[in-house]
C-alpha cells in the first residue's frame, strides 16, 4: 500500500525545509524529500550572505524591503545559524560616484540603517582596504551558516511529524484525471507516496521536476565561483558598491573568507564546465576591494548553480540585480506562465537564501488553501529548535548528511565552533 501524505515537498533546501516546517506547524502531515543530503544544492553552494536589501535596494524596492524585514526576522529566530557581521558598501576611485550616491537615497527611502564613511575611516575601521577605496556605507548585512539553518528547519518540521528523507530520489510520478496520484522514490526510500499535494521546491531542477510531473517550468539556472582564502580578523562583509559583476563580494568567516563570484548560463544543474579564468577573475576583483586575498592561501573552491527563472531573467543576462521568487500553480493559468491543467502541484522558483521564510510561507498558505486548511504561518515569531546550541545545530547538520561547502569550516564535524 502507498504511504499517504497531505503534503510531498521535493527539495531539501532552505525554502524546502522552510516549507516543510511552516505546514507541520499549522498541523498538515508533509513528507519532505531531497536526492542527495539536505543543502546539497544552491542554499549549500551559496556565499551565505544574509542580505540587508541593500544590494537591491536602488532596482527593487520591494524585493529589498522584503530582504530586510527577513534579515530582522532571522536575527530574532535562527540564533547560531547566522552571524551578525554588518556589512559595508566600498566605493573605489574607478567606481561611478552616481551609483553610490543613487544606492544611500534609496536604502534611506526604504529604511535600511546607512552610515556613510570618507575612505580614511573605512581603512581604519577595516584595516587592509584599498587606498583606492575612496568612501563607504555601513549596512546591517550578515552571514548565513546555510548548513545549520537548513538542518535546523528540517529538525523543527520533524519535531512536529514530518517526515525528513534526505536520499530518496524521485524517480516516477503517476497523473490521473489531472492530478498526481502517485510519486516512486528511489534511493534509501524505495517507496511510493500517494500525496494530496505536491510542492516542487527543487531549485535550478525544479524544471526537471516539473517535467516528470507533467507540467513546465523554464528555468535558466547560471553557475558563480566561490573561494575560500585564509584570512583572519575580518569583520564585515565586503560590497563592491557598483553595477553587479565578477568578484564583488567578500564573506568573512573566522580565519577565512570567501570571494565571489561569477554568473555563467549552464544548461545542466548537475554537469557543466568549472573555468579557471572564473577563480582568477574573482580573486583579483575582489582583491581591488581587500589587496591581500588574491594572494591569500586557497582553502576551497566550489560552484553554485543559482535556480533562476527564465521570464524573469530573459533581459536580464543571468546578472539581474533583482531576485524575486514566483509561485507557479499548475492548476491557475494567472498564476504560472502556462497553466499545465495538473491540480495538486505547485513550483516555487527564485529567490533568495535571505528570503527563504518568506518564500516558504507564500507557499504553505497556497498549499493549505488548496487543502482547506485553517491555520496561519507561525514562523515569523517561532524560534528554531536549539538555535543557541551550535553543537546541537551541527549534530543536526551531521544526522541530515547537510553539510555544504559554504560553512564547513564553521560547521564542524565534532559539535564545536
Amino acid at each position: 500500500m502507498d504511504r499517504r501524505t497531505d503534503v510531498l515537498v521535493i527539495g531539501g533546501g532552505a525554502t524546502g525545509t522552510g516549507i516543510a516546517r511552516d505546514l507541520a506547524l499549522r498541523g498538515v502531515d508533509v513528507t519532505l524529500v531531497e536526492r542527495d543530503g539536505l543543502s546539497s544544492g544552491a542554499s549549500g553552494r551559496s556565499h551565505g550572505l544574509l542580505h540587508s536589501g541593500a544590494r537591491y535596494a536602488e532596482s527593487d524596492a520591494e524585493g529589498a524591503l522584503e530582504c530586510l524585514e527577513e534579515n530582522r526576522i532571522l536575527r530574532d529566530i535562527a540564533g547560531e545559524c547566522v552571524r551578525e557581521t554588518r556589512g559595508l558598501f566600498v566605493q573605489l576611485s574607478a567606481d561611478d560616484p552616481a551609483y553610490f550616491a543613487e544606492k544611500r537615497a534609496a536604502c534611506e527611502e526604504i529604511g535600511i540603517p546607512v552610515e556613510v564613511l570618507d575612505g580614511d575611516a573605512a581603512r581604519a575601521a577595516v584595516p587592509g582596504l584599498a587606498d583606492a577605496v575612496e568612501r563607504a556605507m555601513w549596512v546591517p548585512d550578515g552571514v548565513v551558516l546555510p548548513s545549520r539553518l537548513v538542518a535546523a528547519n528540517a529538525a523543527d518540521a520533524r519535531d512536529h511529524g514530518a517526515r525528513i528523507r534526505p536520499h530518496a530520489p524521485v524517480t516516477s510520478m503517476t497523473l490521473e484525471n489531472g492530478r498526481i496520484t502517485d510519486v516512486a522514490l528511489g534511493g534509501d526510500a524505495d517507496e511510493t507516496i500517494a500525496p494530496s499535494y505536491v510542492v516542487n521546491a527543487a531549485g535550478a531542477h525544479a524544471g526537471q521536476v516539473a517535467a516528470i510531473a507533467g507540467v513546465t517550468v523554464e528555468m535558466r539556472p547560471t553557475r558563480g565561483v566561490m573561494i575560500s582564502v585564509e584570512y583572519g580578523d575580518l569583520e564585515p562583509v565586503l560590497n563592491r558598491c557598483r553595477d553587479p559583476a565578477d568578484g564583488d563580494i567578500i564573506v568573512p568567516h573566522d580565519d577565512e573568507v570567501v570571494l565571489g563570484t561569477t554568473s555563467v548560463p549552464v544548461d545542466d544543474p548537475d554537469e557543466y564546465e568549472r573555468s579557471d579564468w572564473e577563480i582568477e577573475r574573482t580573486a583579483a576583483e575582489c582583491a581591488t576591494v581587500l589587496p591581500s586575498v588574491e594572494d591569500a592561501e586557497q582553502v576551497r573552491t566550489w560552484w553554485g548553480v543559482r535556480p533562476l527563472y527564465a521570464p524573469e531573467e530573459a533581459d536580464r543576462g543571468g546578472r539581474g540585480i533583482s531576485r524575486g521568487f514566483h509561485l507557479l500553480d499548475h492548476a491557475d493559468p494567472s498564476s504560472a506562465h502556462d497553466s499545465d491543467g495538473v491540480e495538486n502541484v505547485v513550483s516555487i522558483v527564485g529567490g533568495k537564501l535571505t528570503t527563504y521564510r518568506a518564500m516558504a510561507e507564500a507557499t504553505a498558505d497556497l498549499v493549505c488553501d488548496r487543502l482547506g486548511v485553517n491555520a496561519e504561518s507561525v514562523t515569523a515569531e517561532t524560534e528554531l529548535p536549539n538555535a543557541a546550541d551550535p553543537a546541537r545545530l551541527d549534530a543536526l547538520v551531521r544526522e541530515f548528511d547537510g553539510q555544504g561547502p559554504t560553512d564547513v569550516d564553521l560547521v564542524s564535524r565534532n559539535g564545536s565552533t
